[in-house]
């Protein structure tokens, strides 16, 4: 039986104004696909800022490879 290795991947959007880019987000699937990742999932979610305790919009991104 095949068996992966995960990897989750917090994209932020910028903290003052501006969204995510198609742009920035087919750089980093292109990035890890080059590495033998496959995309799993996009998830939106809260994750952590950079600044204080609050959380700020973004994307949860799952990948997947096989376990060599």
């Amino acid at each position: 039986m095949q068996r992966y290795t995960y990897k989750v991947v917090e994209v932020r959007e910028k903290l003052i104004g501006g969204k995510l880019s198609g742009g920035k987000l087919e750089k980093l699937l292109n990035d890890h696909a080059e590495d033998g990742w496959q995309l799993k999932a996009i998830t939106s979610a809260e994750v952590k800022g950079r600044i204080g305790p609050g959380g700020v919009e973004g994307l949860l991104v799952t990948f997947e490879r096989p376990v060599q």
